[in-house]
């Protein structure tokens, strides 16, 4: 077993420095570098987590190769980099955990996931909402049958705000649930369908790589999607996703026939729980049975640090990610591309099969 790794990060923006910080506290990892393409950001960090002079701060990432005994490189840069950086890490022989989503064009994401198996290398996407303590206990609970027959689920992902301006809704929000839904289920979608509305930013170009063309439909950046999901076994689940909307969500549910386990981040007692019941049929009417209010007990831990130890125990004894691979991060950009032109054909379904 390896006992140190030395790592690079590339982005220390709003999700990059929480990056820095989880592996400057691991115990088994040195900070090498950090890039960053500003300056003052770079000093900025510097300061804040008063980083040893050995630490090489630069804006240009081929600055790296200068790093004694360099092993990986962690990137949270915007997503219209990714590919470009992501490969030229793997070509240096550096193993990858890059931010979601891997790129924004599932061929890329393709041709990346097999430059790291010929390289012998680890690359690794942060999806971060599989490593949450809550969303690892719903998947045991969704895969012990505690629900039951699965009838279908349902998600919701609202708040003012941010909103970006070079994706819309979908590709800024919709990852995150998609992939949970697929985690619990352990299955991905066969068929998928999009519809959206566009309020604020009707000039804006949509900058996902999509193979589908813009359409005269919806020719900005959606503030409002509307998602549906269908799955091997006919399960279907539908997402909200908006961030032009006041009530801030982020609940998650899946259904069954003995009852619904729900995940509510913004829950103050837990986000994860279980309502039992079930209905029987009885004088000719549906009667309510068995019901109960199960509030599940979580165990604590921040899921980014969670991220950053098996990226490292990935490297250490050399066997690639199962949870959060770079082919589980391709399996959602395909979802992402598929559900992007049934959007802007009109919310017309497409077969993931095509994709």
């Amino acid at each position: 077993m390896i006992n140190q790794i030395t790592i690079a990060i590339f982005g220390v923006g709003r999700w990059g420095v929480h990056l820095l910080r989880n592996f400057l506290e691991h115990p088994q990892v040195r900070i090498g570098a950090v890039v960053d393409p500003n300056p003052e950001r770079l000093a900025a960090v510097k300061r804040q987590y008063k980083l040893d002079e050995n630490v090489l701060l630069t804006t240009d990432w081929q600055d790296i190769k200068q790093v004694p005994d360099l092993m990986a490189v962690a990137i949270a840069t915007p997503a219209t980099t990714h590919y470009r950086l992501i490969k030229d890490a793997l070509n240096q022989g550096y193993h990858v955990l890059a931010e979601k989503p891997l790129t924004l064009d599932p061929v890329e994401c393709r041709e990346l996931c097999e430059l790291a198996e010929q390289r012998h290398l680890i690359l690794m996407v942060d999806h971060t909402y599989l490593f949450h303590p809550a969303v690892e206990q719903g998947q045991a609970v969704v895969q012990a049958g505690k629900l039951g027959d699965l009838r279908y689920g349902y998600a919701t992902r609202t708040h003012l705000g941010p909103v970006r301006q070079d994706v819309d809704a979908l590709w800024d929000l919709a990852i995150h649930d998609i992939a949970i839904f697929n985690n619990w289920l352990g299955q991905v979608p066969v068929k998928v369908q999009a519809t959206g509305t566009v309020w604020l930013q009707s000039d804006k170009p949509n900058h996902c790589h999509c193979p589908s063309p813009p359409s005269p439909l919806y020719p900005g950046l959606a503030d409002l999607v509307w998602v549906m999901l269908t799955y091997p076994d006919g399960f279907q689940a539908y997402i909200h996703l908006c961030w032009l909307n006041t009530d801030k969500q982020r609940r998650l549910a899946v259904v069954g026939n003995r009852g619904s386990l729900i995940f509510d981040e913004m829950s103050s007692q837990s986000p994860l729980t279980l309502l039992n019941g079930q209905l029987e049929y009885q004088n000719n009417q549906f009667l309510p049975l068995n019901q109960s209010h199960e509030t599940l007990q979580v165990e604590k831990g921040e899921p980014l640090q969670r991220v950053c130890d098996r990226f490292i125990t990935c490297i250490s004894k050399n066997t690639p990610p199962i949870v959060s691979s770079g082919w589980v991060g391709t399996e959602l950009v395909q979802i992402l591309a598929a559900l992007t032109a049934s959007l802007q054909q009109g919310g017309q379904p497409m077969l993931l099969g095509n994709w």
